[in-house]
C-alpha cells in the first residue's frame, strides 16, 4: 500500500518538471503555470481560494501569485463591496498563453491514460479524487496548526 503515494508523487513531480521546463518559453517561472490556470479559469476568484484549490499555503500562493501579477499575467481588482478583497483576473497576456497551457494538459492527460479504456480512466478519476478527499481531511487539520496521530 505504501508504493501508492510513491508513485502518485513521482507523477506529479514528473509532469510538474515537464511543464516547468516547457512554460519558461512564456516567462512563467516554477508551477506559477498552476495558478494562472486556476485564475483564467475562475475570474474573479479570491487569493485564499486559489490557494485552497492548489493545496498550498497562503504564503506560497501570495508570492506566486504576485509575480504573476508583476510580469502582467493578471490584475487584482478591488471588490465593489469590501476594499479588503481583491479579485484575481487574467490578463490579456494571461489569456494568450492559456490555451497553450490547456493543451499541455490535456496532451499530458492523453499520454498518461494511453492504453486504458475509458472506464478504466473514469475509475482511476474517481479512485484518485477518493484519496484526494481523505488527504484534505489531514490537510486542513494540519493547515490550522495541528498534528495528526500518526
Amino acid at each position: 500500500m505504501t508504493e501508492i503515494l510513491r508513485e502518485v508523487g513521482m507523477i506529479a513531480r514528473a509532469l510538474d518538471s515537464i511543464s516547468n521546463i516547457e512554460f519558461k518559453q512564456f516567462d512563467l517561472t516554477r508551477g506559477q503555470y498552476l495558478y494562472l490556470v486556476r485564475i483564467c479559469e475562475n475570474p474573479g476568484i479570491i487569493q485564499e481560494k486559489v490557494a485552497e484549490m492548489i493545496k498550498v499555503d497562503r504564503t506560497t500562493a501570495a508570492r506566486a501569485i504576485q509575480k504573476l501579477e508583476v510580469n502582467g499575467f493578471i490584475e487584482k481588482n478591488d471588490d465593489p463591496y469590501n476594499k479588503k478583497i481583491k479579485k484575481l483576473f487574467p490578463t490579456e497576456k494571461g489569456m494568450k498563453i492559456y490555451p497553450s497551457i490547456k493543451s499541455e494538459n490535456d496532451y499530458s492527460n492523453r499520454v498518461a491514460l494511453s492504453g486504458f479504456s475509458e472506464s478504466e480512466a473514469e475509475t482511476i478519476l474517481s479512485l484518485l479524487q477518493r484519496v484526494r478527499e481523505n488527504v484534505e481531511k489531514d490537510w486542513e487539520v494540519v493547515k490550522k496548526g495541528n498534528k495528526r496521530d500518526y
